[in-house]
């Protein structure tokens, strides 16, 4: 029997979303093709011109793909990345990240081409189909990079490595690159940039944060206030310091505007780890350090139990068989005045069934109940 494959309920009804709209569009396209037109479907992609109609498209657009290499790159994408952050926040949480950071930067792609098109009056930004899996994308690599920051890939055999929050930068990099060809539009890098800023956002001030339970921090935790996840941590040493001082003039207008929350003292002292939080605030994100722990010795206190009831059954089971067998007594001879009763061994009363481990036997210890002794010991 083939081992059945653990998929969180959430990744599970984004893949069939994903299959099942990718075959249906690429079903319409096929039928519809001719060699002069090119073929758009209102009503399942987002297309500023037509698709206002259907509001809808402003999610479903996402989980369409329009050939099969890009079909199964998302689908890698969203089966590996789905299933850890998954269990990494919870369904619900997940499912609130995937609904944020596909309707808004859709949204946003689309104002962006109407404003192209007020611009230049070129018909062709309004025509310009917004579809595909971009945004999801980069939004996994800035979750891993603020639930694993340290972390470093080897590429290549180890002629390249790079830590986590270097991806979302070189994705938009490759995306751009791609643009300049045939093979994606313009609303794809303005997918890659929105869906960056959006899920950077969201995650630095707005998504609810699990509690360590090693620590006082209370149970409403917003945001991640830590150094390792600010906007110019993603950016390379050279340009950091430009990048936080833009950053920081940009956030203080939206403070201003009462768009964002500024971080208290308490959130800044845990993110930098004060002794009142000793652990790192930069993975409040992922399951409390404390639940794991506990988690992981309660297996292993297991495992050890497991494996010494197993070699005390096996002595116990070993001394049986040393054991000498008495010898069987034979059956009674009748005689012509009646059978003759024979007296036959004992059976051991149900208290004599006590377990007496010899010294240095290396079973796990003796059960000895005897409650009149008990008694008498106590006494009434």
């Amino acid at each position: 029997m083939p081992p059945r494959i653990n998929i969180p309920p959430v990744t599970r009804i984004t893949l069939i979303v994903l299959g099942v709209q990718s075959v249906l569009s690429a079903a319409i396209r096929y039928r519809q093709w001719t060699a002069t037109s090119e073929i758009v479907i209102p009503y399942l992609n987002l297309i500023p011109q037509l698709s206002l109609a259907y509001p809808w498209t402003f999610l479903t657009t996402t989980f369409v793909e329009s050939n099969v290499f890009t079909l199964s790159i998302a689908c890698t994408t969203l089966y590996n990345g789905g299933r850890y952050l998954e269990r990494a926040w919870s369904s619900r949480e997940f499912a609130k990240f995937l609904l944020i950071t596909s309707v808004v930067p859709n949204a946003l792609c689309f104002g962006t081409l109407i404003l192209f098109y007020a611009l230049t009056r070129n018909e062709r930004w309004t025509l310009m189909t917004i579809a595909g899996t971009i945004p999801l994308q980069i939004s996994f690599l800035v979750a891993f990079s603020q639930l694993v920051p340290a972390h470093t890939v080897t590429l290549f055999r180890g002629l390249l490595s790079l830590r986590v929050p270097r991806f979302p930068l070189l994705y938009i990099s490759l995306v751009t690159l791609l643009c300049l060809t045939p093979m994606l539009t313009a609303a794809s890098f303005f997918l890659a940039v929105y869906g960056f800023l959006v899920s950077w956002t969201y995650l630095r001030f707005f998504k609810v944060a699990f509690p360590d339970l090693d620590t006082s921090q209370p149970s409403s935790l917003r945001g991640d206030a830590s150094e390792t996840f600010a906007i110019a941590a993603f950016f390379p040493g050279p340009v950091r310091p430009l990048v936080a001082s833009i950053s920081t003039q940009v956030f203080n207008v939206l403070v201003a505007m009462r768009l964002c929350v500024p971080f208290s003292a308490a959130d800044i002292s845990a993110a930098r780890g004060d002794h009142h939080h000793h652990h790192s605030f930069s993975h409040r994100g992922a399951p409390g350090s404390a639940r794991a722990e506990a988690e992981r010795r309660r297996a292993l206190a297991l495992r050890a139990l497991d494996q010494r009831l197993h070699a005390a059954t096996a002595h116990a089971a070993a001394r049986a068989q040393s054991a000498p067998v008495p010898p069987a007594v034979a059956p009674p001879v009748p005689s012509a005045t009646g059978p003759t009763v024979k007296s036959q061994p004992q059976a051991p009363p149900p208290n004599a069934m006590t377990a007496q481990a010899a010294p240095g036997s290396g079973m796990l210890g003796e059960t000895n109940y005897n409650p009149d002794a008990d008694a008498d010991r106590n006494g009434p």
